[in-house]
C-alpha cells in the first residue's frame, strides 16, 4: 500500500482542469529522491519538516517522502498571514521548509520570520528540482512510516500542533490507520477517482489523498472550490468518490436549476462529507439531487476518534453524525466528567486504549483535552448527545454556546435555519453583551448579490427563524456584512466575529 506497488503509468494525481498529471512511477521515484535528500540533510525518524504550497500535485511527493522516512510533515495554511504561518514553522521545529513560488513573497517572508529553517527548497525556483536530480531513487533497506503533524484551524484561538504517536513499521508492509479505516468504509481501490475540492493543507484532504494514492486510485485536485467547476470536474474525470464540506453543498444547491442539470454526475458512487455539521434540510436536498450516496463521518484534526453514518442510517436518524466503533468509544460527560445517559447533552469524549495525540510542546492544552480522571478519554470541545441506539447528535462547540437569561443557546440551530433563506449567502450567530440578558443572540448575515439589506429584511429573517425553532433560540437582532471570516476549508472562524463584538 504505497506508490511503488502500482503500474508506473497509472495516473496518481491530476489537476481538475486536466493540464497536469503525476503518474505512480513519478510519484514513487520523486518521493524516494526527496526522502534521500532529506536524509542527507540530517533529518531522522521523528524529525519535522513543513510544506507551504497550494493544491499542487507535487504536494503528494512531499507527503510520501515523509511517509517513507519516519518524519512528521506539517502542511501550512497558505491563507494565513506571514507571521501566523511563520509561527507554525517555528513551533513545529521544522528542519526543512518546502515552499511554492505561486505564493509570491509569502514563502520568503515566512522563512525570514521563522528564523530560517536549515533547508529550504522552492518548488518553482529550481532548488526543489535540483535537490531531486542530485538524490538517489534507490529504495533504502528501511523505510519507516511517517505521519502528519497538522495544526488546528485556529477558529477558537491560536493554532495548536496536533502531534500523533509516530507509527511503527515499514511503509511497504504496514498500512496507516487512515488507510485501513477509510478503505473499509468507502471501498477505495485502484478504480477510485477521487475529487478533492478543498485545500490540501487541511487534515481531511491531505489524509484522504494519501489513502487514495496508497491504494492505487487517482486523485483529482481542484486549485480552488467553485460550485459549477466542481460539477464539471465530476463529469470530466468520471469521479467515483468525492469529499465536501456543508458550505460547498449550500453553494451548489444555490446554482440555478439549469446549471445543476447541465452536468452528468452518474459516475459518482460515494460523496463523503465532514468538517462541520450539515443542516438537515441541506443534506436532504443533496440526497434528492444526488441520490442516497452521501456518507458522513465526524472526526477532527486530532484524530482522537471517529463516527460514521451511511445514507440509509441517516434517513432513519436525520441529523446524526453516526456511531462509534472504529476509533474509540463515545462518552458524553457533564462538566464534572460524569458519564451522561442517552438523550442528555454534554461534552463529547472518545475513549481509546491509550492517549492518541498531544498538543506539540503544550502540556497544559493537552491536559485540557483530557477527561478529568481518564487521560485516554479526549475531547476537542464539541457538545452533543447520543440516542438509545448509540447515534451521536452534535449540538455545537462548547466555546460558542450563548448563555442568555441563564438559558444555554447553541447558535448552530439558528444558523442551520438561516442558511436556507434565499436572501442569505452566509451567516453566523453569536452571543453579544446584553445588560438585561447577559448575552443576546445576534445573527450576522452576508446577503446574496442583488439583495438589499435593511430593517425589513432583518424582521423577515428573525420571523423566518422563529417560525421554525423555539423563539428564545432565534436572533433578537441581525447585522449585515459584506463577508464572514471563513477558512478556505469552509469552517467559520466564529471566534474572530464574537471577539469583535465583545471588544465593542
Amino acid at each position: 500500500m504505497y506508490p511503488g506497488a502500482y503500474d508506473p503509468a497509472r495516473p496518481a494525481v491530476v489537476t481538475a482542469d486536466g493540464t497536469r498529471t503525476l503518474s505512480y512511477g513519478q510519484l514513487e521515484e520523486r518521493s524516494l529522491r526527496l526522502a534521500d535528500h532529506l536524509r542527507a540533510a540530517g533529518l531522522r525518524r521523528g524529525d519535522h519538516f513543513a510544506l507551504l504550497c497550494d493544491n499542487d500535485p507535487r504536494a503528494m511527493e512531499v507527503y510520501w517522502a515523509a511517509m517513507r522516512s519516519g518524519l512528521y510533515l506539517t502542511a501550512v495554511n497558505h491563507h494565513l498571514s506571514a507571521e501566523e504561518a511563520a509561527y507554525i514553522v517555528r513551533d513545529c521545529g521544522a528542519g526543512a521548509l518546502i515552499v511554492s513560488g505561486s505564493l509570491g513573497e509569502l514563502g520568503d517572508t515566512v522563512r525570514e520570520l521563522a528564523g530560517g529553517p536549515p533547508l529550504v527548497l522552492g518548488l518553482d525556483d529550481g532548488t526543489y528540482e535540483k535537490a531531486l536530480d542530485s538524490a538517489s531513487p534507490v529504495p533504502p533497506d528501511r523505510q519507516p512510516l511517517g505521519t502528519d503533524m497538522l495544526y488546528s484551524s485556529g477558529t477558537t484561538g491560536r493554532p495548536k500542533g496536533v502531534e500523533p504517536v509516530l507509527p511503527e513499521g515499514d511503509v511497504r508492509e504496514q498500512a496507516t490507520t487512515y488507510t485501513v479505516v477509510f478503505q473499509a468504509m468507502y471501498g477505495f481501490g485502484e478504480e477510485t477517482v477521487y475529487l478533492s475540492p478543498a485545500p490540501i493543507y487541511h487534515a481531511a484532504p491531505l489524509r484522504f489523498c494519501g489513502v487514495v494514492t496508497a491504494l492505487g486510485g487517482t486523485v483529482v485536485l481542484m486549485t480552488a472550490f467553485d460550485a459549477e467547476e466542481a460539477l464539471a470536474a465530476v463529469q470530466r474525470h468520471k469521479v467515483t468518490h468525492s469529499q465536501w464540506v456543508p458550505t460547498m453543498f449550500v453553494r451548489m444547491l444555490k446554482l440555478p436549476g439549469e446549471v445543476r442539470e447541465r452536468y452528468n454526475l452518474s459516475s459518482m458512487k460515494t460523496a463523503i462529507h465532514a468538517a462541520a455539521p450539515c443542516p438537515v434540510e441541506v443534506k436532504r436536498r443533496m440526497m434528492e439531487w444526488w441520490g442516497p450516496i452521501l456518507y458522513e463521518y465526524y472526526s477532527s484534526t486530532e484524530g482522537n476518534g471517529i463516527t460514521f453514518i451511511s445514507p440509509d442510517e441517516w434517513l432513519r436518524k436525520p441529523g446524526s453524525v453516526g456511531r462509534d466503533g472504529f476509533l474509540g468509544t463515545l462518552r458524553i460527560c457533564d462538566e464534572e466528567g460524569r458519564v451522561l445517559p442517552p438523550g442528555e447533552t454534554g461534552t463529547v469524549y472518545f475513549e481509546r486504549d491509550e492517549p492518541s495525540f498531544q498538543y506539540h510542546g503544550d502540556e497544559a492544552r493537552t491536559r485540557e483535552a483530557q477527561h478529568p480522571e481518564h487521560a485516554n478519554w479526549t475531547t476537542t470541545g464539541d457538545v452533543g448527545h447520543v440516542d438509545e441506539d448509540g447515534y451521536l447528535f452534535l449540538t455545537d462547540r462548547k466555546a460558542f454556546m450563548i448563555i442568555s437569561g441563564g438559558v444555554n443557546v447553541y447558535p448552530q440551530e439558528a444558523e442551520d435555519v438561516l442558511v436556507l433563506h434565499p436572501a442569505v449567502a452566509d451567516v453566523a450567530v453569536v452571543g453579544v453583551p446584553d445588560a438585561e440578558m447577559g448575552e443576546a443572540v445576534k445573527a450576522v448575515v452576508q446577503v446574496e448579490p442583488g439583495i438589499e439589506p435593511g430593517p425589513a429584511l432583518e424582521r423577515e429573517l428573525i420571523d423566518f427563524v422563529r417560525e421554525r425553532i423555539t423563539h428564545y433560540k432565534a436572533p433578537r437582532t441581525v447585522d449585515f456584512t459584506e463577508s464572514l471570516p471563513r477558512t478556505p476549508t469552509g469552517k467559520l472562524a466564529k471566534s474572530r466575529l464574537r471577539d469583535a463584538y465583545r471588544s465593542g
